[in-house]
């Protein structure tokens, strides 16, 4: 076990490169399977998931080629399309190779996914899309058995947005037989990337990046070179870091429209934002004013920087109110926080934050992945030294934490459990 020594009050500077999106690259992995030839994807993040994934898909006899930030997967060998629990059960997004597998082989029996622990995240709008689609589905000791004679193009309308439904069910429809239409589907940019990868297979996909997607089946789908879109939620990352340190970082190799809903919400608590062709310049100030932030499906603020932001408002004058209409367990870092200093009651989905609060530093753990980058900007501002356990968390969604902070000038190390006694 491993732990994160940080020592706060450095103001972050300096340049940071982003890695490819990681909730783009869970999907754009299994969405290889669809093909009949090998597929490569670039600028591939070295996280935690992206490995699962690889053990994923030679357990089921793939042929996979890791290197640096590409990978190489040809599917065709695959010989098996059943996954009970086991590795599953440590990836929330093993729940695309339902789809992929339906979509290529026409069946997949698959362990129910794991992942982060953020409340109630029901499957129940993939098991609606497929059903759709003409599977039948059924749950059998936690093993999600998911088969279709022939899959049928229909009319399939989400009651709740949702991105892993939108994904899974252009991965069962692309090649399904007519015309399958996905309303009220997710927007977000990782959903406009998966439908490039799969039209640059020889899908026929229209619409991805607005709320109706149309998909019209095809029979044979090829290999194809595709590279990943920046991570935006590691971008925002490391804009609410270097604001929260009172820091001047420029963050490059970013699509700045995919951050404008964190911009925005950070120029109003009044932070400084230059924008360029691929980086964003990010300028910290020593005051801040409390605002509001809820979450929603993009557009909206993601929910995945909900955390963090809610340790930076510690920072900020008066009262912030964070309401995360995503995930209603989402503030499981508000204890730690509170164990450092911070003002913070839970009500309902909504978390009041009072500032300004400095932080003292502390012994932390990190509940999921995102709590855990917003444990680490807190001990990046924290008076003395924090320690932060729970790192597999983090190593799901962070390709080297440690180096690009310490590249900003921010003082933090890991080591195994114990050294720092010694």
């Amino acid at each position: 076990m491993e732990k994160l020594l940080i020592q706060g009050g450095t103001p972050l500077q300096g340049r940071v490169g982003i890695s490819g999106a990681k909730n783009s690259a869970v999907a754009l992995i299994p969405a290889a399977i669809l093909a009949d030839g090998p597929v490569v994807i670039e600028n591939l993040p070295h996280i935690q998931d992206v490995e699962i994934y690889v053990n994923l898909l030679k357990d089921m006899g793939a042929s996979v080629l890791f290197e640096d930030d590409w990978m190489e997967i040809d599917a065709r060998p695959i010989h098996k399309t059943f996954m009970p629990n086991g590795k599953v059960k440590k990836l929330r997004a093993s729940y695309y190779l339902w789809g992929a597998l339906l979509g290529k082989f026409g069946e997949a029996q698959i362990g129910l996914p794991g992942g982060c622990d953020l409340g109630p995240r029901p499957v129940d709008l993939h098991i609606k899309g497929f059903e759709a689609l003409g599977a039948t589905v059924e749950n059998c000791k936690g093993v999600m058995i998911v088969r279709a004679k022939k899959l049928r193009g229909a009319r399939i309308y989400l009651d709740l947005v949702s991105v892993g439904a939108t994904i899974n069910i252009m991965l069962a429809a692309v090649r399904a037989e007519g015309i399958t239409t996905i309303e009220n589907a997710a927007r977000e940019p990782e959903i406009v990337d998966v439908a490039t990868l799969l039209n640059n297979m020889g899908a026929r996909i229209s619409g991805a990046g607005t709320d109706v997607i149309r998909i019209q089946g095809v029979d044979i789908l090829r290999g194809c070179r595709h590279t990943i879109i920046p991570d935006r939620i590691e971008a925002g990352t490391y804009m609410i870091a270097a604001a929260a340190t009172g820091g001047d970082v420029v963050v490059e190799n970013v699509i700045a429209k995919h951050m404008e809903p964190v911009s925005a919400k950070l120029r109003e608590l009044g932070v400084e934002i230059i924008e360029g062709d691929d980086a964003i310049r990010i300028i910290g100030k020593k005051e801040y004013k409390a605002v509001d932030v809820k979450t929603s499906p993009y557009p909206g603020f993601p929910t995945d920087l909900q955390q963090p932001m809610t340790t930076l408002l510690t920072l900020a004058e008066g009262t912030s109110i964070v309401t995360d209409n995503i995930y209603s367990s989402r503030f499981r870092h508000s204890d730690e926080l509170r164990r450092m200093g911070a003002a913070i009651k839970i009500e309902g989905r909504s978390a009041v934050v009072e500032g300004v609060t400095p932080l003292t530093g502390a012994k932390a753990m990190a509940s999921d992945l995102r709590a855990g980058a917003a444990l680490v900007i807190a001990g990046l501002i924290a008076k003395g030294n924090t320690e932060v356990e729970g790192l597999e968390h983090i190593d799901r969604g962070y390709e080297n934490l440690v180096q690009k902070l310490s590249n900003l000038g921010a003082k933090v190390e890991r080591v195994t459990l114990g050294e720092a006694e010694q």
